[in-house]
């Protein structure tokens, strides 16, 4: 009972308690860059969540196998792999999706969710229990996109799952291309489509989590240095940051 209590934890942790984007901060990079359309947005969720319960997997079957001096490229290698395969797929089966995530499909390779779990907790846990954290934060991080961008595609295009048909394209040829909202795609507010309506609606989504996270008592999310990212002890950048700046300031 015990045990499947822990697992159910694992995979429910990373929709709300831990959410990547929300609560730790984590794939910024990505939800602010792809989060201007829904479809992108779920898109990009999709070959995230794929990669990442895939190399959750592969890492955690292999964790006693992989020396310990050399895990951080294995870790890279095998997500490699995996986005490899998701790319090319995406480019035999949507490629109007493929162009629409550009750049920032390959970039799931260095995406510090993927490789936070990797060296978190995929490294340290039995299959199941990886897989099962993969689903959860794959799941988390595709909803924190979902919100973020329905805001930002609603007030800055006015329209709802606008280029849909791209991403059903895999089932097979579909009408449906999402909606127009009434008086909003007359006079959208361009802003929202830009870097500066990311951040802003990014730091609304931040603000509201704090607030429900304050209710129930729990710790808020906050934007710290090296020391809150999941790979700092291995990274050889720890703490340069700091160091550049002080230098700077001299």
């Amino acid at each position: 009972m015990a045990e499947k209590k822990s697992l159910r934890h694992e995979f429910t942790k990373g929709i709300v308690e831990e959410n990547p984007v929300l609560r730790l901060v984590l794939g910024t990079c990505p939800t602010l860059a792809v989060s201007t359309s829904v479809s992108s947005a779920i898109g990009m969720g999709i070959a995230a969540t794929i990669v990442l319960v895939c190399s959750n997997i592969v890492i955690s079957a292999l964790r006693k196998v992989i020396p310990s001096k050399v895990r951080i490229p294995a870790y890279i290698v095998i997500i490699a792999s995996f986005v490899t395969m998701i790319q090319l797929l995406f480019k035999a089966y949507v490629p109007a999706l493929d162009s629409a995530l550009g750049v920032y499909l390959p970039l799931i390779v260095v995406n510090c969710i993927i490789l936070g779990r990797a060296e978190a907790f995929a490294s340290k846990n039995t299959v199941i229990a990886s897989a099962l954290d993969g689903i959860g934060m794959g799941f988390g991080f595709t909803a924190a996109l979902f919100l973020i961008s329905t805001v930002r595609e609603i007030l800055g295009s006015g329209t709802f799952l606008a280029g849909i048909k791209d991403l059903l394209a895999v089932f097979g040829d579909f009408s449906f291309n999402g909606f127009k909202i009434p008086f909003i795609s007359e006079n959208p507010m361009i802003i929202f489509v830009l870097a500066p309506g990311g951040f802003f609606v990014f730091g609304i989504m931040i603000a509201l989590s704090n607030r429900i996270a304050g209710k129930k008592g729990k710790k808020k999310a906050e934007l710290r240095g090296c020391e809150a990212c999941p790979m700092a002890k291995s990274c050889s950048m720890v703490g340069s940051c700091d160091e550049n700046k002080e230098e700077a300031q001299a």
